[in-house]
């Protein structure tokens, strides 16, 4: 017999092995419902994390597909899927990368400056080439900038180099557009930037954020 002293309670071997197996087997259950509970919680926050991001790629894609000329729609997807992809690892609000490539090239297929920039950011060569050899993108000369996937890449890779040069948005978005010596001449006699291609920016910018994420 097994005693219970303090209880008063005098149990056999057996039954006393009895109520710690199903101590035990109740513990494991509830072990398991609590651990079935967080593997469920933490599908559900998985799943609900990807909603989110087809969500964000649907307002990409609609928004592209309303301003592009001249791609077809395997390549808006190709676009769609560079813009999200680069913006998460920059930091980048999508929409605001699709900004700057309404300013620059209307989201016109084929696009080229007369002074040589390319593609839908608008990229000019030797700043391309550069910009290639760093980052591991196939350079085949000038033609590559024609390339959504590689113009959007080299574009946005050259941007955050100017937001890292500058600390700031707006003179960034002046150096991409003007370079970044005229901008750094300005900078040291004081001078103002010139304001009109980062206000077609912002404008932009806003327009997208109140027709597609309104």
């Amino acid at each position: 017999m097994i005693q219970f002293e303090k209880l008063g309670i005098f149990l056999s071997k057996p039954v006393a092995f009895v109520l710690v197996f199903i101590y035990l087997l109740q513990s494991a259950l509830l072990v398991y419902l609590i651990m079935d509970k967080y593997d469920l919680e933490r599908q559900i926050q998985f799943q609900q994390a990807r909603i989110s991001h087809l969500e964000e790629k649907l307002q990409i894609f609609k928004a592209i597909d309303d301003f592009q000329i001249g791609f077809n729609e395997e390549e808006i997807y190709q676009i769609t899927d560079v813009i999200y992809t680069e913006s998460k690892k920059y930091e980048y609000d999508p929409l605001f990368v699709l900004a700057i490539i309404l300013t620059e090239s209307s989201f016109k297929k084929g696009q080229k400056s007369h002074v040589g920039a390319r593609g839908l950011m608008q990229v000019v060569p030797f700043v391309g080439k550069d910009l290639a050899n760093r980052t591991g993108v196939e350079w085949e000369g000038s033609k590559t900038l024609f390339e959504p996937e590689a113009n959007i890449k080299l574009g946005m890779l050259h941007l955050f180099e100017q937001i890292l040069e500058f600390g700031d948005v707006k003179k960034a978005l002046a150096a991409y557009n003007m370079g970044e010596t005229k901008v750094r001449g300005l900078l040291r006699k004081n001078r103002d930037l010139p304001d009109m291609y980062i206000n077609r920016v912002l404008e932009n910018y806003k327009m997208l954020m109140e027709t597609y994420r309104a």
